[in-house]
């Protein structure tokens, strides 16, 4: 049995650009202590309540984005876009590698998931340096070829509510979805339906991923956007893979929806909302993924604190021991594997993410998120 989504035919839009609202880094001391509960896991600097999840009420404040534009091609050939686009998403079923892209340089880049990992074929987020046309090719043994060009930047101002106090991971600054402009309509298919209904079991394990789009960032935001059009659009994974992100200034970003409760990537009772983010080890795994490419580059230094004092707090929080070596059991199929409780998604999956230098990271990181424990 497999954790991958259900193929669907989604269609959706998106939306905004960056919110300056709680663009923060990690920061402020984490008590020592008993673990955590829910509420006190998720909380803000003022009075403790959280309007993130919703769409209106007092501790909000309006602020304007811009609505994510995309333009959808079937099959192979060239496409154009009636916009300037920042990335194009491919995904596309039979052999993994062959695919290739063609932008405004001239030159063909080969495809390859990436990150993005997929049961059949293949998918890969391009940036696009905003071009307006683009090719795309695929040898036999390829095919069921879509794309989607993605602005995440110059469209139409559209309004979310968000919340006017930073909201906080115990101590961990952190950037709530309608703070970054996550457009919830993305979540439901045209019936209304949700297209991905949230599952939730016990955390057992932390998989860090890079999302391998180019480093020095100008607008990560905008990134997190784009990413979120491309998994749950062009995927059909109903909302974005992982459960926080994290840029190269240290700030913190929300990821997939879970609930509407307030607490990020948990629900009330302390269980951990399914993502999709690592094939076949996705229940009871949170997600975390750095901004950029480390095939060839460390992480900043205020990426790799946030991401140390993201996984001091969440190990903390469950009780995990950040350094150990556990047997992760799927939940949903029954799967097994000796891992580390903090490790890298290559451990799991055929994929150069989280990217070689930050693999070769991850016993520090272990080791730094225990020591501040």
């Amino acid at each position: 049995m497999s954790e991958s989504p259900t193929p669907a035919q989604p269609s959706h839009r998106r939306k905004r650009s960056l919110s300056r609202r709680g663009m923060i880094a990690a920061g402020g001391a984490v008590a020592a202590g008993a673990a955590l509960t829910p509420v006190v896991f998720a909380s803000t600097d003022s009075d403790g309540t959280d309007d993130s999840a919703a769409g209106s009420g007092s501790g909000t404040t309006p602020e304007k984005f811009p609505a994510t534009r995309t333009e959808a091609a079937t099959g192979t050939g060239a496409a154009t876009t009636a916009f300037a686009a920042s990335y194009v998403g491919v995904r596309w079923s039979g052999a993994q590698e062959g695919a290739a892209i063609r932008l405004a340089d001239g030159n063909w880049q080969n495809l390859a998931s990436g990150c993005a990992t997929v049961d059949d074929g293949g998918t890969a987020l391009v940036a696009a340096g905003n071009a307006t046309a683009y090719e795309v090719k695929a040898p036999a043994g390829i095919d069921g070829v879509h794309s989607l060009a993605i602005d995440t930047t110059d469209g139409p101002d559209r309004t979310f509510r968000v919340p006017s106090e930073p909201t906080r991971v115990r101590g961990v600054r952190y950037l709530s979805r309608p703070a970054w402009g996550a457009d919830e309509s993305k979540r439901f298919k045209p019936d209304g339906s949700v297209n991905s209904p949230e599952t939730y079991y016990p955390l057992q394990i932390i998989t860090v991923h890079h999302t391998a789009t180019p480093n020095n960032d100008p607008d990560p935001a905008a990134t997190v956007r784009a990413i979120y059009e491309y998994h749950a659009i062009t995927n059909d994974w109903g909302d974005i893979g992982y459960h926080f992100l994290i840029d190269e200034a240290g700030n913190v970003y929300e990821g997939r929806h879970s609930g509407d409760d307030g607490i990020p990537a948990f629900n009330a009772d302390g269980d951990l909302v399914t993502g999709f983010h690592s094939v076949g080890y996705n229940s009871g795994a949170l997600g975390i993924a750095l901004i950029g490419n480390l095939d060839q580059q460390a992480p900043t230094e205020a990426a790799k604190a946030s991401l140390v004092r993201l996984i001091e707090v969440i190990t903390r929080f469950k009780g995990l021991d950040p350094q150990a070596r556990v047997t992760y059991t799927n939940p949903v199929n029954g799967t097994k594997k000796d891992t580390n409780t903090v490790g890298g998604h290559r451990d799991y999956f055929a994929t150069e993410c989280p990217g070689q230098v930050m693999y070769d990271l991850l016993a520090e990181v272990r080791e730094a998120a225990a020591t501040r424990r």
